[in-house]
This record gives C-alpha cells, structure tokens and sequence, in this order.
C-alpha cells in the first residue's frame, strides 16, 4: 500500500513537471517608460498627439492594426472585403474577445465606436475630419459589419489602425459617461489601466484575458517627466528603463552613449517640425515677408549643430516616407542678403519685432528656435520666444488664433499619407489652421481624398505641397529620427517610426 502511494506521488509530481514545461510563462517583470507629455485625454477622439499613442497603444486597438514594419494587418477585424466599388468595406470580427471591463467585443462595439465619433461628441475632437467618409454603419450579425461610405477612401483601412478608431466599450461609456471614460479608459489591448494621476503616471497591468499573444511583463507604467535633464537621470539612475521622443536633446546623447548600462537607439520617422505662420495678422500676412523669414534662418546649420545630424531639412510640411512627398520640391536656400531685399520690398524696416510661441517642455526645439531668432537679427527682425505648457499652446492658444507671428507645429502624419498633415494644417476651418482660409488650396484637399487611383492622387498631394510652399504657409524647419534611450536590461523592443509602441513582446530583466 506505501509502494502504491509513492507511486501516485510520483506520477502526480512528473504530470506538475510535466504541466509547468509545456505551461506558457506568466507575465513578469515592470517596464517603466518615461513620456515628455501627460496627453491630459485618454479619450481616442480627443487627441492627435504621437505620447498619447505611444501609450494608448497597448489600451486600445482598431479594426486594422499596422506593425513595426509599418504593414497593415487583421487588427480586431480578422478580415475584410470592398464591396460596392470601394463604398462599402464589410469587416468579419474576432469572436472571444472582451475589454478589460469584461464587455464582449462585437459588432455592436463598432457601430457605437463610429457613431460616437461622427457624432457630437467627436466633433469636441481633431478626429473626426479623419473619417467623414463614413455615412453609416450597418450590422450584418454579431460578428459582421458594414461601413457605409459616401465615397471611397484610399487611407481608411490605415485610419482604422489608429486615434479615433480605436474600438471602446459601449455599455461602460454609456453607463460611466465620457468624462469618467476620458481618466478611466477601457479597450481590448494587451494591457489594461489600472491607475492615472494626471501630469504623473499611468499604470498598467498585463490583461490576462488578452486574445492575442499576451504581455512578457506584468507591470507597464507610463511616466511624464517634462523635463529631459530628470528624464535622463531617472534613466541613468535606473528607475526608468525607456526613455521615449522627444525627450532626448542632441546635447544628452554622449551622456547616454558614455553609460555601459545604456543604449541610444534612433530610426527614421515621419515627424516634421515647423514654425508655421500667423497669415492674418501683421508682417507675416505678407507672403514676401514669410519667405524672406525663412531664407534668412540657416537650416543646415541648425540640424548639424543642435540636432547632432539626426534630421534633415525640408522644404514641404512632411518627410521621405509620406505618401505625396515631392522630392524635386528642395528647401529654399540660405540667403540672407536675399531675405533683407525681400523684407525691404515688403516694406519691413529693421528692428521690426514679432513673437513665437513653442512648447515650454521641449528642450531641443526651445534651442533650435533660440538659433532661428539669432538668424532673424541678423537680418532686422527680432523675436521674443514664448515657452507654453503643451496642452495650453495646442488646445488653446494655437486653435484660437491668438498666438504671434510664429508658432511650433510638430506633425507626426501617422497615416504617412501627406492628407492627414496638409487636411488638418491648410483646410478652412480645421483646428490647426486658425488664420488662413483659401479657397483653391481647400479644392486641392478635397478633390483627392475620393480618389482610389494612388498615381492620380499622388500627383495631386504633390500639387499641395507645392501650392503651399509657394504661399510659404511655414517654415519648414526638419524631418527628424525617433530618438530612444534605454536599459539595457530591456530586451525585444523594438523602434518603430511613429512611435505607437505596442510593448507586449518586451522583456525586462
């Protein structure tokens, strides 16, 4: 009888051997990242900030989903088909899957996901411009569903990969309402919320009931250290393993590289940064003037001086990887001999003064503009700089009209479709463009984005950029690289261009 028991003693102990090798691993492990900015919103219709996808990322997920690769592949739709000639995109869904609050996904997810965005409360937000394509949404069963359009559109299936169509919870905002949702928010991803205290961290936990490959870590906290010097230090000192853009100042760079325990690691991306005019009000109402303001600032200079040559300069509002990106359209050269004729014809006299308003938390654009008002006095034009909080500059001061005569614009064009930037920078009545209404350049926008045929449209988007750089709507100032630090104790992360970081794959040891 002894014997018998040791044997089933034995068995049972090989069969737990057994069950834990062949068992998949459980999450461990935290991974802090440090973001520069706390998006203030959580809400996917009310933002178009690149920090608020870097972490909404792994909260939320579309229809679609575009990798580190920058495919587009099956997302929460496991398929789709154009039916209608492109007027109608009929999406089969995954079945099994829930949000973190234990709501089923289904069709109905996605009709009230839609709605709510071409609705009234998505007009609050820069979303909605993004998907007016979209007349209706129809179910055909549970796990069908129809998207209705009013015309093809050649970007949608991207556009449902990110920002405003992330898929939510139907019952949960119904119940809780928008503005508990905006703090408190809920998706299908492969982490879910478990803590936000504004302009301070947000705190994830691995989803366990997650329907594709689930978390290595079990920990994701998202910190928001505005200052790049802190951010560095937490990093050196190990309480931050990521440091993300664009946090890091080309000044910090030999700092991280000088530590064993760190590494750099940078990729092309699609940000563009510009100063962008005031096209109403004072001397920069002149186009002449714009253009002189922008030959007089060396660009060149300012990319290999203060960006380390981890940028190029542009001449259009986007970079190489956009689609509609011209390259025959060059920079116009620096020529400060030729900006002072300009600013004479215009009759500009010198010791004329205007103001820029940037984002106080960015060190690296704070230097670069202290280069371009040092190259605007040298040619007669001094310019007083006016550091903003982030959220005050884009949701108040920019959209209201009531910046000076410049002002940062930085666009990640997330799309990488030249459409998403110029719709939302040149088009009557867009939130980014408070002063300039032109009824040509608003023919150009809107006479593309029915077209299916990409050679037509492509010649079109060119003929924006064009047109805009004629009219010198900015100036165009670099394209530059995503630029990471990071422990080396992380493993598998990978650098993607636009910086929608889906951390599910990382490690830490």
């Amino acid at each position: 009888m002894a014997l018998t028991l040791k044997l089933k003693v034995a068995a049972a102990a090989l069969l737990l051997a057994s069950s834990a090798l062949t068992a998949p691993a459980l999450a461990a492990g935290k991974l802090t990242v440090s973001s520069p900015q706390d998006p203030g919103s959580w809400d996917p219709i009310d933002t178009f900030l690149v920090n608020w996808a870097s972490a909404a990322t792994n909260i939320f997920e579309g229809l679609t989903y575009r990798g580190p690769d920058m495919k587009l592949v099956p997302g929460l739709a496991e398929s789709w088909e154009e039916l209608d000639e492109g007027k109608r995109l009929r999406f089969k869904l995954r079945q099994g899957v829930s949000f973190h609050n234990g709501e089923p996904f289904n069709a109905e997810a996605v009709k009230f996901t839609f709605e709510r965005l071409l609705g009234e409360e998505g007009g609050k937000g820069p979303q909605r411009s993004n998907y007016t394509a979209i007349e209706a949404v129809e179910i055909v069963d549970e796990f069908t569903v129809d998207l209705k359009l009013s015309r093809p559109d050649p970007v949608l299936l991207t556009k449902l990969a990110g920002y405003g169509a992330m898929i939510v919870p139907p019952k949960y905002i119904t119940e809780k309402g928008d503005e508990h949702f905006n703090l408190n928010p809920v998706g299908t991803g492969p982490f879910k919320v478990v803590g936000y205290e504004p302009k301070v961290a947000l705190k994830m936990e691995a989803f366990a009931d997650y329907h594709g490959d689930k978390a290595k870590i079990s920990e994701l906290e998202f910190r928001f250290i505005t200052e790049p010097a802190t951010a560095v230090a937490e990093l050196q000192a190990g309480r931050v393993d990521l440091v993300i853009p664009p946090t890091i100042p080309v000044s910090m760079i030999p700092t991280i590289k000088a530590d064993e325990n760190l590494e750099l690691v940078s990729t092309a991306g699609p940000t563009v940064y510009a100063l962008r005019y005031n096209t109403r009000d004072g001397i920069t109402a002149d186009p002449r003037v714009r253009k002189a303001l922008i030959m007089a600032v060396d660009r060149e200079t300012i990319v290999k001086e203060i960006l380390g040559g981890e940028a190029e300069v542009i001449g259009q509002f986007q970079g190489a990887l956009s689609f509609g990106y011209d390259e025959t359209l060059k920079p116009l050269p620096f020529d400060p001999e030729g900006a002072k004729k300009l600013l004479e014809e215009a009759g500009v006299k010198p010791g004329a003064t205007i103001e820029i308003d940037i984002r106080g938390n960015d060190a690296t654009f704070g230097e670069v503009t202290q280069a371009v008002a040092a190259y605007l006095s040298m040619v007669g034009v001094n310019a007083t700089i006016r550091p903003h909080e982030t959220n005050t500059l884009l949701n108040d001061i920019v959209p209201q009209g009531k910046t000076g005569a410049m002002f940062q614009q930085s666009w990640g064009g997330w799309t990488f479709d030249y459409d998403n930037t110029a719709y939302s920078m040149y088009h009557s009545g867009e939130k980014w463009n408070p002063y300039d209404s032109d009824a040509e350049l608003d023919k150009l926008l809107e006479s593309q984005r029915p077209l299916t045929d990409r050679a037509e449209r492509e010649v079109i988007l060119k003929q924006i950029a064009n047109y805009a750089a004629e009219r010198a709507l900015e100036m165009p100032l670099y394209n530059q690289n995503a630029i990471f630090g990071i422990n080396k104790r992380v493993k598998n992360f990978t650098p993607v261009p636009d910086s929608r970081l889906r951390l599910n794959e990382v490690e830490v040891e």
